[in-house]
């Protein structure tokens, strides 16, 4: 891609309410634009960053077995009646009659819908288990929506349900989707914990959460230095039992509660942090199925409600995540897995024929060797392309100026700020090593 045609309004001002490294790095870097309070567009480098991690998802989901589909973004208001949820869920479910006066909800989640795709049509066991998934726009009609990705009320998310005979095998399905959610999110680069958590809105038996360790996350969590132990505090305090002046964020008063020696596993010491929920696994067992008559045959031919888990994993609250946890003071620093461009060719000065043509000649070489690249052609001066490149976060900028004249060009390294001299002719060379 070359900069000059390239659609990314990059600005000074962050947003007026923006407090959030990633809501304000992603909107003065020309990733996301807001429409109104909680919901964003996303611009065509935030596209690319989305699309590289539901790559991760896809392929991590096909690994297990499980199926994509899409289901309706709007849902019948029946479906929500039958499971009992158009209550519990409040006003953060959005309703609007259609022009038949029928009433119709936005799918912040879709437990009603995937069982109302599978009853009656998978009806014996020896179709079970099975394990459907989709990413998909969601909309929660948020009180507060705020810190931008982090917090909208349109959000993209992966969403799975897995359908069981036995609770053996959802507990099986459980274990392997915790084990696909780590490897998702290692792959993409982040600090993560996976905790004990409430099960919530839900429903079910049993539920973890998906925590990327940032300084601003919302939620407080429980942590081992020792082993993988970690839970959500009002999990791990019992806050129905905990007096109302308890400091959630404080090991004092958590010790207090529950002693020196607090990790049930082992002798580990433990210390409270701070996450972003970014996963949601539940153990649903037959809530839904039950309430909306979803049923199979058994080994003897009978009737028995389908046994259920649920996954979920916020896409777009990922890209805010990444950023939370990869930032500086100068912009965005994106892991290789999702940055929108690995290299970024900067040319100097555009009026020297020399630097060019070094530039045109490594960015279609970058090119064929399928290389994802963007060259800055800009009629602009270095200090500003740079501001940018930082901004930005590209990995690697390969930077063509005045020592063209002597051989040699620069890569610069996002996440170090290093400068390393490279021999012009070695330059393509160097790079396909570093990626």
């Amino acid at each position: 891609m070359r900069r000059t045609k390239a659609f990314i309004p990059t600005c000074k001002d962050a947003p007026s309410d923006a407090v959030l490294a990633s809501h304000i790095f992603l909107s003065r870097a020309g990733f996301i634009s807001q429409v109104a309070a909680g919901l964003y567009s996303y611009m065509p480098l935030a596209k690319k960053v989305i699309r590289k991690i539901e790559n991760v998802i896809h392929d991590e989901m096909f690994k297990v077995g499980a199926q994509e589909v899409e289901l309706s973004f709007v849902a019948p208001s029946d479906l929500w009646i039958q499971s009992g949820r158009i209550d519990k869920f409040g006003k953060e479910l959005l309703r609007f009659y259609d022009r038949k006066e029928k009433l119709f909800v936005l799918g912040p989640t879709h437990e009603e819908m995937m069982v109302d795709l599978v009853r009656n049509r998978v009806t014996s066991y020896k179709s079970l288990p099975l394990h459907l998934y989709q990413i998909k726009t969601k909309f929660r009609d948020e009180v507060r929506p705020r810190y931008g990705l982090m917090r909208g009320r349109e959000f993209i998310m992966k969403d799975g349900y897995s359908f069981h005979s036995s609770e053996s095998d959802l507990d099986r399905e459980f274990d392997a989707l915790e084990d696909t959610y780590k490897k998702i999110i290692t792959r993409l680069g982040l600090d993560f914990r996976i905790v004990e958590a409430d099960s919530g809105a839900i429903g079910g038996s049993g539920s973890k959460e998906i925590m990327v360790i940032a300084d601003s996350g919302e939620d407080s969590i429980a942590i081992c230095d020792k082993c993988e132990y970690g839970a959500n505090i009002e999990v791990y305090m019992d806050m129905d039992s905990v007096d109302e002046d308890f400091d959630a964020t404080s090991i004092t008063d958590i010790k207090e509660i529950k002693g020196d020696n607090n990790c049930p596993f082992c002798d580990g010491k433990l210390s409270i942090t701070k996450g972003i929920e970014v996963g949601h696994i539940f153990k649903l067992g037959t809530t839904y199925s039950k309430a909306l008559k979803a049923e199979y045959l058994d080994e003897n031919g009978k009737s028995q409600p389908f046994i259920m888990g649920t996954y979920g994993m916020g896409v777009s609250r990922l890209v805010a995540a990444i950023i939370e946890q990869h930032h500086d003071e100068a912009g965005c620093i994106w892991t290789k897995e999702t940055a929108p461009y690995m290299i970024n060719i900067m040319i100097s000065n555009i009026k020297d024929e020399n630097q060019v043509e070094m530039g045109e000649k490594l960015y279609l070489q970058l090119l064929d060797a399928n290389v994802e690249v963007i060259i800055d052609d800009r009629k602009e001066r270095f200090g500003f392309k740079m501001k940018d490149a930082e901004l930005i976060g590209f990995p690697y900028t390969v930077i063509i100026g005045k020592e063209l004249s002597n051989g040699v060009v620069e890569i610069f390294d996002r996440k170090s700020k290093e400068k390393t001299s490279i021999n012009a002719e070695d330059v393509f060379n160097k790079v396909m090593e570093l990626l």
